[in-house]
């Protein structure tokens, strides 16, 4: 992926969420249209298992959007649906992951765990962030036992950069009390993160059991 496309992505995600809060009845609409496009210039430029992976991704990301937010109900969208830029918003914010954590110094992505640590220890003190906890324990997990352990810590805080923005534009709202658990939850979580995680680790997995013949997906980056 060029600069150039990166940068695509940046401008996409930030100002499709500006128009899905402040736009007209018709922003979501162009939107989804403009994100569904961007992906598929993606994946036209990408080699053809790299193709195959994101769009394991994207059927990933669609099932935990259906589960965590319909289902579960973990978080609300604005019109109490599932925008259709939601899906492919993940593929492209998972992409730009990719690209950054090739370019980004090894000591920026160690410093994540500890500091997330920190962060997620005081607020589970506090009573304000109970999930974080179990959320960020499985980001350990995936830094130990997945295969990408610097897209994790990329993703953890470039996915927790997107909550934050989108949450204070009221695109979405986590709900102050998870249900179904004991636990609290920020708007947003601080280790929401973890889901891109796992999400990365699920697509890695399908691809091996589906037989796929594809790099990693932190080498999707050098593709075009």
């Amino acid at each position: 992926m060029t600069k150039p496309f990166a940068l695509a992505i940046v401008l996409t995600i930030v100002g499709g969420l500006w128009l899905d809060a402040h736009g007209a009845a018709w922003a979501p609409h162009v939107v989804a249209l403009w994100t569904w496009a961007l992906l598929g210039a993606l994946c036209l430029r990408a080699a053809p298992g790299q193709r195959a992976q994101w769009m394991i991704c994207l059927a990933w990301a669609t099932f935990g959007e259906i589960v965590l937010s319909l289902w579960w109900g973990l978080y609300d969208y604005r019109l109490g649906n599932l925008p259709l830029f939601v899906p492919p918003g993940h593929v492209l914010l998972f992409a730009l992951g990719v690209w950054l954590s090739e370019r980004l110094p090894h000591g920026v992505t160690d410093a994540v765990p500890p500091l997330a640590l920190g962060l997620v220890a005081a607020c589970a003190l506090f009573g304000a962030d109970g999930i974080s906890l179990p959320l960020f324990a499985l980001y350990l997990l995936a830094l130990r036992f997945g295969p990408s352990p610097r897209l994790y810590s990329t993703m953890f805080v470039l996915a927790l950069a997107m909550e934050l923005y989108g949450t204070a534009l009221g695109c979405w709202i986590w709900r102050p009390e998870v249900p179904g658990l004991p636990l609290t939850a920020a708007n947003p979580p601080l280790a929401a993160g973890a889901f891109y995680c796992a999400l990365d680790w699920l697509t890695g997995l399908y691809a091996r059991r589906a037989g796929t013949r594809t790099a990693p997906l932190a080498d999707a980056s050098r593709a075009g």
